[in-house]
């Protein structure tokens, strides 16, 4: 019983009408409707304060002659100078934006002024009307009534608060004509008690509209600000937040957060499950984001599989870390989709206002460049913004407006590296390597510019480049030359990319077993969704595919057992140190007999040594390729390549 009342007390003097028996509502929704009810309050505030002043220097000249005069003055000096403060800080308070939550505390602070004005305002008929002239009570009858009115119209969307301010007044006239057994000061009694019931009943018809229009309007503004799928706040929501707390840094220095968040490999549950699975996995993802906010603040749904979060009055940027903490530690327990158990990580970027910028173009810019850091980073890592990230950002920027221009500019060239049959003696193919002549950076490496054209998706206007061209250069060489193109994950999300590859050989009139496609094991880790289907077309198109950067990745064995490879490519790493690590040479052997069980080709990269060749001989590896056969050359030195006996050409190095 006592837990209940004193539940129904908390109720009572935070504001909510659900103790007067409107429906409940959620906290976040009180507050918002405690935000709307402060709002006006303040914009009635500074004049009503300013109405208190000038009152109570009425008064105090009313009473002028009166015995009581010192008593007068002293009240009307302590009563204006109050009103007179707190009119000024309400109306400072209105400068600042308009908050979209206010807490219970406030409200609590709310009616016990309330209680306190209308208290120091129900001592003036108590103490003065009785010693007062005729005219002197005519003021203070007329004061009494006024701020009977004025505290109606300011609490007029808030009850108690109302009650909390008429109340003492109402007490004091009782007790001032209670005092006089005057029938007219009784028919006065009457009076009062009637108008007070008046503007209760307002008051509270008042409040039980404005609340149920402001549950609508926030309904109805709620399905233009709200995800349909999380009921996360989206990006109009998540902008008005921003801007607002942008506002709020004008005009009081209150420093806050931006935290940008993005789900690592979330692609990969919509390829495994279907979609509506990965529908129902964000739902679960959006519960935990957003049971680690504080309760004023939401996490935003801003896109796909991104979210983000305005922190506001930030003490210290160890608070926005803490917040980034939590939200990864949350994914640390699995998520359940369709029965099976599903680990994720969440990547996090921060930018600190004003510190980081101070208008909404550069937060997002800053927060999104330092999302990317940490996304290069590692899974589940948290980065803040650091001044070198925008210049390493613009310099990627320029290079990727560079890059846009490199084909047409006739920048972009290819060498190539041979491939030699250990057995044969001779060069079986070789690959075709990208490389980028800027005009005035010099030559830039793949290493830099793929990840960039990856990214803008400029990687399938240059894979397209590639494929053409390399078909163009095979056609001039013997029918029994191969020639092998690096494909990058992202070319496996382009639909078209089969076509191109039809339509280049058909234009160079070479046969499709010619033409030899390399994929990594890292690629296939990341989209062996879609992998799959592609290199099933690619095998019944004629073309071959290789692995390259063999054991690098984690699961080559069933790659080997499930797709259609026609030859492995060992890393380099490997044939490095096989003759100084026996668990390297241990390694390649292995490799090398398995490829041999399953009719799949070898190829060793990186041979730099004539033992490291001679050891590959003898453990019957098929191919090799490495700066000790040749290091990339121009098509022009082909010809000559071919032209010799490279296994001579092997031992004269």
């Amino acid at each position: 019983m006592r837990t209940h009342l004193r539940s129904y007390f908390a109720t009572l003097f935070a504001g909510d009408l659900a103790a007067f028996g409107a429906p409940p509502a959620d906290e976040a929704l009180v507050g918002h409707i405690r935000a709307e009810q402060v709002s006006l309050v303040l914009g009635y505030s500074f004049g009503i304060m300013l109405a208190n002043a000038c009152n109570a220097l009425v008064l105090a000249i009313a009473l002028w002659q009166s015995p009581d005069w010192a008593f007068a003055l002293v009240w009307a000096a302590a009563v204006g100078s109050a009103a007179l403060f707190f009119g000024l800080q309400a109306r400072a308070s209105r400068r600042i934006a308009k908050p979209q939550f206010v807490s219970r505390r406030t409200m609590y602070r709310l009616v016990r002024n309330a209680l306190a004005l209308g208290t120091a305002w129900g001592i003036v008929p108590v103490a003065f009307f009785a010693d007062a002239s005729t005219g002197g009570q005519l003021v203070i009858t007329c004061l009494c009534s006024g701020m009977l009115a004025g505290g109606a119209l300011a609490f007029a969307t808030i009850p108690i608060a109302a009650i909390a301010f008429t109340a003492p007044i109402f007490v004091g006239i009782a007790i001032c004509l209670g005092r006089n057994g005057d029938f007219v000061y009784l028919l006065m009694a009457v009076l009062v008690l009637v108008y007070g019931s008046v503007l209760l009943r307002g008051v509270f018809v008042n409040a039980f509209e404005f609340r149920r229009r402001i549950i609508a309007q926030h309904e109805a503004e709620r399905t233009v600000r709200q995800d349909p799928l999380t009921h996360l706040p989206n990006r109009v929501a998540f902008n008005e937040a921003l801007n607002g707390a942008l506002n709020r840094l004008a005009r009081s220095g209150e420093e806050f957060a931006v935290l940008l968040l993005d789900l690592d490999r979330f692609k990969e549950v919509n390829d495994q499950f279907g979609h509506p699975a990965g529908d129902e996995f964000l739902v679960q993802i959006a519960s935990r984001l957003q049971r680690c906010t504080r309760a004023a603040e939401h996490v935003a749904r801003i896109g796909g599989d991104e979210f983000a979060l305005v922190m506001a009055n930030l003490a210290r940027p160890e608070d926005a870390l803490e917040i980034a903490e939590r939200f990864v530690a949350a994914f640390t327990e699995p998520f359940q989709i369709e029965g099976l158990e599903v680990n994720r990580t969440i990547s996090i970027g921060i930018v600190l206002a004003p510190r980081d910028g101070s208008t909404s173009h550069d937060l997002l810019k800053h927060v999104d460049i330092a999302l990317y850091r940490a996304k290069k980073s590692a899974p589940g890592t948290i980065c803040f913004f650091e001044a070198s990230d925008d210049r390493s950002a613009r310099d990627r920027r320029a290079l990727q407006r560079d890059l846009e221009h490199a084909i047409e500019a006739d920048e972009l060239f290819l060498v190539y590296q041979p491939f030699l049959d250990i057995r044969k003696g001779r060069v079986t193919g070789f690959e075709a390597l990208l490389r980028w002549q800027h005009p005035t950076r010099g030559l830039i490496p793949p290493s830099v510019f793929i990840p960039i054209a990856e990214e803008s998706g400029l990687i399938h206007q240059l894979g397209e480049w590639v494929i053409r061209r390399a078909c163009t250069m095979l056609s001039r060489w013997p029918d029994d030359i191969r020639i092998a193109v690096n494909f990058s994950a992202v070319q496996f999300q382009n639909v078209g990319i089969l076509q191109t590859i039809v339509d280049a050989l058909a234009e160079a009139n070479v046969a499709p077993s010619r033409l030899e496609i390399e994929i990594t094991e890292s690629m296939l880790l990341s989209k062996y969704g879609s992998a799959a289907t592609v290199l099933n077309a690619l095998l019944e198109l004629g073309v071959t595919v290789a692995l390259d950067d063999f054991g690098t990745g984690f699961s080559s064995l069933t790659y080997l057992r499930k797709l259609p490879f026609s030859r492995i490519k060992i890393d380099q790493s490997f044939i490095r140190d096989m003759l100084v690590q026996p668990d390297c040479a241990a390694i390649v052997k292995s490799v090398i007999g398995l490829a041999r069980d399953l009719r799949i080709g070898v190829v060793a990269e990186g041979v730099e040594t004539a033992d490291q060749l001679e050891c590959l001989r003898q453990i019957s590896c098929d191919e090799v390729q490495g700066y000790l056969i040749s290091r990339p050359v121009s098509g022009s030195e082909i010809s000559a390549l071919l032209d010799h006996d490279p296994q001579h050409s092997v031992h004269a190095a």
